[in-house]
Parts: structure tokens; C-alpha cells; sequence
């Protein structure tokens, strides 16, 4: 039985808020501050100065995915980590967004040379990953993803798994304190492969956390 590595997308292989902000400034004259550890305090209006209320994000969202989904890149070393990764384990991208979505990030990772499955999911990502551990069989499992409700969720439904805390955008990581309920926090995919292939040689089942 192979092991199983779970991968969020955005801000994990691809890089997503630096061309969100981007497109929020031209298309809706909206300041987006990549400071800001609070995604829904980060959208400000230019015309009043009024932060972006959470009932208007869905439809900001929808406008970006999946229409500028084009306008993301690859984060640096992930086709060569996942390349390597993939010889040891089975490899499935877990992303948040709305099934309409599925073939385009499909298509979207493809085009980065990444091509593994992809499964979309809305709210918490324990219960997901709790289904697809059963599915492969109950393996060493761990978990990618850049925020931390996430990483509680997983660790609340499946806390065998192991669970990396990663935001490669760097001018968004320094302002995000590690996860509580993730095992490490890394934001560079070489470290991060290492760490990660050490997990399934060990062949354990992850440790539980103070979270």
C-alpha cells in the first residue's frame, strides 16, 4: 500500500493572492493588502475606503475563478518535489473551490506540468481527507494546506494524518504564525519534500498535537 499525500492548491503549488490583487485592482479598483493575515480584512474599496464585506466575496470569487485562473504560477521547486514525491506515493490536490471549477484547475495544474487528481471541496477539509484515507486503504497519510482552520479540521476528523503547514507566497508568510494544529510549518517545497518523504519512510501514523 503506497502512501498518500493530500495538497491544497492555492498559495501551496500555485501561487494565487499576488495575481488576485493584481485583477482586484483592475478590474474592481480594490486594494488588496498581502499583509494582512485576515484574507476577509485585506480587500479594501478605493472609492470609500471600505473593507470588502464578506457577502460580496462569493461573487469577487466567482469573477476571478475560474476566468483568471490563468493568471496564477507555479510555486518555485513544486513540479520537481511533486515529480520526486509521486515515485513514493499517490498524490491527490484537495482545493476549495466550487465543483464548476474541477475541470479548469484540472487543466489549470496540467499546463504547470502537474497532473494528479483533483477533488473540490467547500468548508472544512477534515471530513474530505478522513474519506479519502479509507479510500487508499488507510495509509501513512499527510496533509498540505495553507491555513490553519484546515489543519484543526483535519486534525478534529483524522488526526493519523500527518499535517504541514505551508504558505508559499513569501510576501504573505511572514505575517501568519504556524498552525497550531499542523506538526510543522515549512514554506519551501525542497525542505518541505524532505519532510515529507521522511513521513512515509517512518511508516508511523502522525503524533497527536497540543491543538
Amino acid at each position: 500500500m503506497r502512501p498518500l499525500l493530500i495538497c491544497d492548491c492555492d498559495e501551496v503549488l500555485l501561487h494565487m493572492v499576488r495575481h488576485f490583487s493584481v485583477w482586484l485592482d483592475e478590474a474592481h479598483d480594490i486594494e488588496f493588502s498581502l499583509e494582512g493575515g485576515d484574507f476577509a480584512r485585506s480587500m479594501r474599496r478605493r472609492a470609500d475606503g471600505n473593507f470588502v464585506t464578506g457577502e460580496e466575496m462569493p461573487a469577487i470569487l466567482d469573477g476571478f475563478f475560474p476566468d483568471q485562473m490563468h493568471r496564477q504560477t507555479a510555486v518555485p521547486h513544486v513540479r520537481e518535489a511533486l515529480g520526486e514525491l509521486s515515485q513514493l506515493a499517490e498524490i491527490v490536490v484537495l482545493t476549495n473551490l466550487r465543483e464548476h471549477c474541477r475541470e479548469h484547475r484540472i487543466s489549470q495544474l496540467a499546463a504547470h506540468g502537474i497532473v494528479h487528481r483533483v477533488e473540490c471541496n467547500q468548508g472544512g477539509k477534515g471530513d474530505p481527507v478522513a474519506r479519502l484515507v479509507a479510500e487508499h486503504g488507510n495509509p501513512v497519510t499527510v496533509f498540505v494546506d495553507d491555513l490553519a482552520v484546515h489543519h484543526q479540521s483535519v486534525a478534529n476528523h483524522a488526526p493519523h494524518v500527518h499535517r504541514l503547514h505551508m504558505i508559499a507566497e513569501p510576501a504573505l508568510a511572514p505575517h501568519v504564525p504556524p498552525a497550531p494544529a499542523a506538526h510543522a510549518r515549512i514554506d519551501d517545497w525542497r525542505a518541505a519534500k524532505d519532510w515529507i518523504a521522511a513521513r512515509f519512510a517512518s511508516s508511523e501514523p502522525a503524533p497527536p498535537t497540543s491543538a
